[in-house]
C-alpha cells in the first residue's frame, strides 16, 4: 500500500517543476488519481506525458500501484481549466 503523499513526492522528484495532487479513490492504497502540472509537458502528446510520470514512479508503478488515472497538463492548460 502507498500513501498519496508518497506518490506525490516520488513524482515531484522525477519531474522537479511539477505540481502534483494525488488522491486514493478507493481507499485501498493501490488505486489513485493524479493531477500533474508541468512545463516539461509542453509540446508532448498524452502518451509522452504519461511516460514521463511512469518513469518518475519507476518500480512503485510496477509493484505498489495497481491503477493510476492521470491528468497531465501544462501550466497554461491548467490555468485555462479554472
Amino acid at each position: 500500500m502507498m500513501d498519496p503523499k508518497e506518490i506525490e513526492t516520488i513524482i515531484a522528484r522525477g519531474i522537479p517543476d511539477a505540481q502534483v495532487e494525488v488522491r486514493d479513490y478507493t481507499g485501498g492504497g493501490d488505486h489513485f488519481e493524479a493531477l500533474v502540472v508541468s512545463s516539461s509537458f509542453e509540446g508532448k502528446g498524452l502518451i509522452e506525458r504519461h511516460q514521463l510520470v511512469y518513469k518518475a514512479l519507476g518500480d512503485a508503478m510496477r509493484v505498489q500501484v495497481h491503477a493510476l488515472t492521470l491528468k497531465t497538463l501544462t501550466p497554461a492548460q491548467y490555468q485555462n481549466r479554472r
